[in-house]
């Protein structure tokens, strides 16, 4: 197992510090503010905890309201909504120098038998022969400033390998859609909340950036803005991320300084295992000059 995958394993062993009350620690990833996706992860965990065993997450929705400070620990108060007879709701609020980052509110389930009816998965290139983040990144490392190219070739919790990667340099107009095959760095408990919370820490890469491919414009671009609004999710079906999961992500819409991404998760056997969809802030600050 790689070490970062290590650390953010025991980052989600969070704190309890009172009845409904969490505290969970932060790390620096290298983007100058705390990684949604890791907020995400912990606050599903905080609300797990104070959910009958047998139920497991559905579905969340999330709204990002201040950048995180990476550098400071982060406070998560779960507000249990409802607990019926199959479903149970819980609202969580994170925390950070006394004031709210993020709010999620989150549904679990017991488990039972239902209709069963599916998306098929894409046909595209399998992960055997493609380039992982890091390799990708190297052949850029003539092209990109020495900090990104540090941030991309570090030790990551996940491999990711694009089917056709974008060009991130010099981006051209293309189709607001992008492929990702993506697995675990080792080995990770089979337990579904460890699962799930890991799922949504790694659905938060490569999504919103697919809302820019048909402005011809990246993250690198001078003057381009892009920061996470809302982020939501759907569990479908039990999943391996011991194992290859394609992310087959599509933006339908951009305006008003937003764009718009949807995202599934497809296992090998072609399982539709989970849903996502983000909308982003997406500006170009430098407009006009």
């Amino acid at each position: 197992m790689s070490q970062v995958l290590n650390n953010l394993l025991t980052m989600l062993d969070l704190e309890q510090i009172e009845v409904g009350l969490f505290r969970g620690q932060t790390e620096d990833i290298g983007f100058g503010h705390l990684f949604g996706g890791h907020i995400m992860a912990q606050a599903m965990i905080a609300a797990k905890n104070t959910v009958d065993p047998s139920r497991n997450i559905h579905s969340f929705h999330s709204y990002f309201l201040r950048a995180g400070d990476e550098t400071q620990p982060i406070v998560y108060e779960v507000e249990n909504m409802r607990d019926g007879g199959s479903f149970s709701a819980r609202r969580v609020k994170a925390i950070q120098k006394g004031v709210p980052i993020f709010f999620m509110s989150c549904s679990f389930q017991s488990e039972e038998a239902g209709f069963d009816h599916q998306s098929e998965m894409p046909q595209v290139a399998g992960p055997d022969g493609l380039l992982n983040q890091q390799e990708l990144a190297m052949t850029l490392r003539d092209k990109i400033p020495p900090h990104v190219l540090e941030k991309f070739v570090a030790d990551s919790p996940f491999e990711m390998r694009l089917v056709e990667p974008a060009d991130i340099v010099m981006p051209k107009q293309t189709k607001p859609e992008r492929h990702v095959w993506v697995r675990a760095n080792g080995n990770i408990p089979s337990d579904h909340s460890i699962q799930e919370s890991l799922l949504s820490y790694v659905s938060d890469f490569n999504f919103l950036v697919t809302a820019a491919q048909p402005h011809g414009v990246s993250f690198l671009t001078p003057g381009m803005k892009m920061a996470t609004i809302d982020h939501a999710m759907w569990f479908h079906r039990p999943f391996n991320l011991d194992d290859w999961l394609l992310y087959s992500i599509e933006s339908t819409n951009a305006t008003g300084g937003r764009g718009f991404v949807k995202g599934q998760f497809f296992d090998q056997q072609g399982n539709l295992v989970a849903s996502a969809t983000q909308e982003g802030l997406m500006r170009m600050t430098n407009r006009g000059k």
